[in-house]
Formats: C-alpha cells, structure tokens, sequence
C-alpha cells in the first residue's frame, strides 16, 4: 500500500494503570461541540483509538511533527531509551526487543499505519507515545492539527 502524507508524535503520557482505565476520557463524544469532546479534547489520557490524538491541537508541537518516517522512529526510539521497561522479576523477557519495535514502526508508518508504544516503567507507572499519520485512514476527516513546515 502507498501512502502519502505525515507524521505526528504525543506523548509521552506517564500515569497509573487506573488513570489509564478511565475509557471515558480517552474518546470524544459523538457530537463536535458536546461535553464529552470537551471533556476528551481537554484531557491529556491516550486516547483509545490513536487518529483521535489529532483532535488535539494544543498537544501537536512543531518539534514532533515529521515529513520523514525517520524521525518519528527516532523520536520513538529516544522516548523508549529515556523511559524502558520494568524488568520481570524472574528475568525473563517481558516485552519485544526495541530492535523489533523499531523495525515494526519503520514497516508501518511508511504504509499510513499508526504506532503506539505502552509499558509499565521500573518506577511501575504505565507510560505511553504514539506516531499518528496525517492525514489518518481511519479518521480521514480530521483535519491537520498543525501542518508541517
């Protein structure tokens, strides 16, 4: 599949397994201009379905706005060194290795596809980031939050 277009990056949003389970804040609600998508716009929880962090605006930054896939895998790649996983007590391996990761994200964000990377931190929070394509297949009618320079 070819796909044209950018890459945005949000996050990191760090927080308790709790805050993440609040569903309600993490989707806008069906209508632009009602509670609900104030409540979501407003709120800085990932949301649950990843084109929907173009809804948000005041999150989109110049500094993590891409016209290269490979500065949203570097961006990537950097967030996940500066905040890696917990380790399982037992040693075994609890997540896929960042090579995979990386090699997971060079595949899909060249094709249009979303990447969101989740872990429980060594400090045991949830920590969360994601590269969202702009223009999203999945949310074709959101606009461009901010576009590139």
């Amino acid at each position: 599949m070819i796909w044209s277009g950018h890459w945005h990056g949000y996050g990191p949003w760090t927080g308790s397994r709790d805050a993440y389970g609040q569903e309600a804040l993490r989707r806008p609600g069906a209508e632009l201009n009602s509670e609900q998508t104030r409540a979501f716009v407003a709120s800085t929880l990932p949301p649950l379905m990843t084109g929907h962090w173009l809804m948000r605006q005041n999150q989109t930054a110049v500094e993590r706005t891409w016209t290269r896939a490979v500065g949203a895998v570097t961006w990537l790649k950097s967030t996940y060194e500066a905040h890696p996983p917990a380790e399982r007590d037992d040693g075994g391996r609890a997540y896929v290795t960042l090579e995979h990761k990386i090699a997971y994200a060079v595949d899909c964000l060249s094709r249009g596809v979303d990447v969101c990377w989740v872990h429980y931190t060594k400090s045991q929070s949830l920590i969360s980031f994601s590269v969202v394509c702009c223009l999203n297949h999945h949310h074709p009618g959101l606009p461009c939050p901010l576009p590139p320079v």
